[in-house]
């Protein structure tokens, strides 16, 4: 069971990866296909977790069990529109 402190946690670090990434590739520390890779990993781990926070939230304001929301695949995760 991951409760809602745990996902954001799990954002906070994703973001901070984000940022360090970025940075890396600024000081040569990383080359710009290493940097797109894991760039692409990190965001679609984000919206995994955005996507069960929403789950949750919506479970939870509809008299659900939020413990019953669980992360999607990142397929389909993404295909959603914004």
């Amino acid at each position: 069971m991951t409760s809602e402190k745990q996902i954001i946690g799990r954002v906070d670090e994703l973001v901070a990866e984000e940022h360090s990434l970025r940075q890396k590739l600024a000081a040569g520390e990383l080359t710009a296909a290493e940097e797109h890779e894991r760039l692409k990993q990190v965001e679609e781990e984000l919206d995994q977790c955005w996507d069960l926070l929403r789950q949750r939230r919506a479970k939870r304001e509809f008299g659900q069990s939020e413990d019953d929301a669980a992360a999607r695949p990142v397929s389909e995760v993404e295909s959603y529109l914004q």
